[in-house]
Formats: structure tokens, sequence, C-alpha cells
């Protein structure tokens, strides 16, 4: 049994970052890793042409710029090799325990007691950062375990498999399949794309950083934090769109049009890849390879999902079936239905997923009522629809340490978000996602089994940051250190 003060559940962009603040503030922690390296979702996701779709300068950590980004928009290997090196520059490599899959965390009344493939832990503090996209989501299709050829999902690509020449089914139109489509496209016989919903894509402004770029980012600074900010201004600018409708469908709604008239030219296909709900409502996407590649003579878009596999024949909610060689399922993560939702049990034995009944629930997307001293980051209600998860990550973050500190310092055992605080927040956020385009009816993935969106933030990030500047003690309960319990484990 090893005891320590603050426990954190995953070693991805969410726990280097909270091992960094802890590591700094003098507190005492481990990281659990189910893996073996770092990089969360950047380690796990590296199929052809995985990349990020917001900014470089965006897509990283304010507390250590990086300025000779290969390229505008990060790609998979140079991200995954950022947060790497940011762990191992900010000393928390050497807290992180490797091979240390959770499988039960539950809060004893004092402590919480973590059971777990590297032994067991007794920690004062429980953090998870095990973030939204760690579980792949793989369909419930009869017959598909028995499909002789290939399987394999976006984030468990099978780089061995030569797909040269192969007869291939694509399941999904999502972030990953509009990424590594293009690159597939041009290898194989036969591509069959089964598109249950056609996504929203507009065009890609990326492109390779010169030497003048990179040389001017590292010498200047200011120049490297301005563009940032402009980055970061332009998506709290289109955020605006997302939170009006209309709007939306008078401009951004005209840019997508325009950029599907302008590489598809067959009229027929264009039709099929038009998306007949309110852009933002699921995932905008970003690719400037997409289209032309589906326009490609070897690829054929069967609009409609995937019903069930019969042998080697893929078969389609509308009877269309093709005799293919491989199944690539870009079908995304378990995004309103986290894993570790099972095995975290609260001051009543129940589990988070025992209590969400399906709706995930939390007060600023990081403390849960009945949970003392849980702080998850990117939970409930933290995914933005428009910009870098990294912010929202730093935001919680620093919450999380206001929170440290001042049990810390006011001699504090445990905090508890208190009942009434959480359930007058989430109908806050209900009550303004409702007016959203992420409500607008289009059945998307930020909408849990029980039809609540449980999954974006509904504001503006700089609502976010001001919002999460600091931990307010009269929304908790309060325990103090007792005459009889060990005041060494604060802090």
């Amino acid at each position: 049994m090893t005891t320590v003060d603050v426990l954190v559940i995953g070693a991805g962009a969410g726990g280097v970052t909270a091992g960094a603040r802890l590591r700094q503030a003098g507190f005492d922690f481990l990281v659990l890793e189910r893996a073996t390296a770092i990089g969360g979702t950047w380690r796990d996701n590296n199929y052809p042409g995985c990349a990020c779709d917001i900014a470089s300068s965006l897509y990283s950590f304010t507390y250590r710029p990086k300025p000779d980004w290969r390229r505008a928009y990060g790609e998979q290997p140079e991200i995954r090799e950022y947060i790497e090196s940011t762990a191992r520059e900010f000393g928390v490599l050497p807290a992180v325990r490797f091979g240390a899959e959770v499988h039960e965390a539950r809060w004893d009344g004092a402590a919480w007691q973590v059971d777990s493939t590297a032994g067991s832990f007794t920690a004062r503090v429980l953090v998870t950062a095990t973030g939204p996209w760690s579980t792949p989501l793989t369909p419930d299709i009869p017959g598909l375990d028995a499909f002789p050829g290939a399987v394999f999902h976006s984030a468990q690509w099978d780089h061995d498999y030569d797909l040269s020449g192969k007869r291939v089914a694509v399941i999904g139109t999502g972030a990953s399949s509009v990424q590594f489509l293009p690159l597939v496209q041009p290898k194989v016989e036969k591509l069959h794309l089964f598109q249950r919903t056609a996504p929203w894509i507009l065009p890609k402004a990326d492109y390779e950083l010169s030497g003048f770029e990179k040389a001017m980012f590292r010498r200047i600074p200011l120049a490297q934090r301005a563009n940032r900010a402009m980055h970061y201004g332009i998506l709290e600018g289109l955020s605006f769109f997302f939170r009006h409708p209309r709007l939306m469908q008078k401009v951004l709604h005209k840019a997508g049009m325009w950029n599907i008239r302008r590489a598809v030219k067959d009229p027929a296909l264009r039709e099929i890849l038009t998306p007949n709900f309110v852009m933002g409502c699921k995932r905008v996407l970003l690719s400037n390879t997409y289209y032309p590649a589906v326009a490609s003579p070897n690829v054929e878009v069967i609009p409609h999902g995937l019903a069930s596999v019969d042998g080697d024949r893929v078969v389609a909610t509308d009877g269309t079936s093709r005799a293919v060689d491989a199944i690539l399922l870009g079908t995304g993560f378990h995004y309103s239905d986290p894993q570790i939702a099972e095995r975290v049990a609260g001051a009543d034995g129940l589990t988070l997923e025992k209590i969400w009944q399906g709706s995930p629930q939390a007060y600023l997307g990081t403390s849960v009522h009945g949970f003392p001293n849980l702080f998850m980051l990117l939970g409930p209600n933290m995914g933005s629809g428009t910009t870098s998860a990294i912010g929202s990550i730093e935001a919680q973050v620093r919450y999380l340490m206001s929170a440290l500190t001042t049990m810390r310092t006011q001699n504090w055992h445990s905090v508890d978000v208190r009942e009434s605080v959480q359930r007058e927040y989430n109908a806050e956020v209900q009550r303004v996602l409702d007016t959203t385009v992420y409500n607008s009816g289009c059945g998307s993935n930020y909408i849990d089994r029980n039809g609540r969106n449980s999954t974006i933030w509904p504001w503006t990030t700089v609502r976010m940051n001001r919002r999460f500047k600091r931990f307010v003690p009269a929304e908790y309960e309060i325990e103090s250190v007792s005459d009889d319990r060990d005041s060494a484990t604060v802090g």
C-alpha cells in the first residue's frame, strides 16, 4: 500500500499539467498511467494523417510555449513528443507509475482507496485526467466479431496490416475518418464509405512553418504570444455563431456550402455529402483533402449506416452490401459515458455511473456532490465546440490548485461541493445550451443516452477562465483536520 497526498489518474495532457503544477506547489503526488508511455489520446491515436484541428499556437501549454512547431496545425508525432518533453522538463515523469490501470477508487470516509494493476494506493485527493477520448467506441454490429478480414478502430490502428490493393469499408465520418481516409484512399482497390450523417467540413489553413517564423517566435516571445492571441480571438469570435443558430445559418453555413461546391463537381455526390443539420450541432471538421479523396473513382459513398456483417460482406441499413477485405472503424469514443465513472465510488458507496444514470453532471465539470476531494479534468460539460481543450485543462488545473492551496492553508481535510450549488449550476448550463446550435436536434455525440447535452461548455472560454479563477469555499461542505487525524497528509 502506497500513501500519497494527491493521486492523478491518467498521464495525457491533463495529467501532465496537473503534475507540473503540483510539483511546482510542493505537493506529494503520483500519476497512475495504464499504458507504458506518456501522451494519452496523442499516444493512442496514431492512425495515418492524425493531427490537431486547433492551431499549434493555441494547442500548447501557456506555461511552456513551443516556438518551433513544424506546421500551423500540429501532427500527432510532434504533439505526443511535446507532451512527453513537458513531463520531463517539469519533473512529472518520476512521479508516473506506468502499467497502472485503475480497477476501483472508493472514498472510505477519510481518504481515497485506489486499487490498480500496479498495486494499492491511499490518497487524500483524487484527480481524474482520463479525458473523453480515452476509450474507443466500437459499435455493436451483428456479425462484426465473425468477419474473416481485418477490423480495427482508428485509435487502435494496425500498422502491420497492408491496405494496398484491398477492398476496404470505412465506417463513420467523424474527425478521425476525415483525416485517415485521404491517405488510405490512394492505396486501396476500392473504398466503401458508410456515411450515416454527412459532416460539415471547412478548409484547414494549414502549412509548414518557415525557418523565419520559427526564428521569430523563438527570439521574440511577444510575436508568439500575439500569434496565439490572434488564433484565440478568431475562435472566440466563431463561438458567437454557435450560440446563435440563426446567424450560423446565415454566415458559416454558406461557407460550408461553398466548400462543398468548389471541391465536389458531381451533383449527385454533392447532394449526398451535403449535411442535413445546422452547422455546429455536430463537430465541425477541417480538411483540404477529404472531399477530393471521396470524389475519387475508387470511392463509393453509401449514405447509410452499417447494419450488419455477413461473412465478408458489410450490409448497410438500406440493404446495400459489399464484399470487403478490411473494416476501418472511425466511430469515435465514449464521450458522454466515461468508463472511469464505473470505477469511482463516493461516500455512499455508489459509483459515478450509478449516480449519473447516463447523464454525467458536475459542478464546473470538476466536482461531484458526495465525492469529497475528487477533482475531474475535462469532466461533464467541459467540451468546447470551437477552441482548444488545452485551455479547458489549464483553467481546471488552476481551480484545482486554488482548492488544494486553500485546503493546505486552512488545514482542511476534505471539501465536498454542495448539492444545491451543483444542481443550480447544471440547470443553468442546460438552460443556456437549449438556445445553441449544439442542441438543435441532430442527435450528435454531444447528447447522452437520456437526450441531455452532457458534453459542451455553453459559454465563451473568457467566461470559463473567469469562473475557474479561484476556489470558493462557500460552495463546498468543509471538513477540517481533526485532532486524531494525521495532519501530515494535508499538503
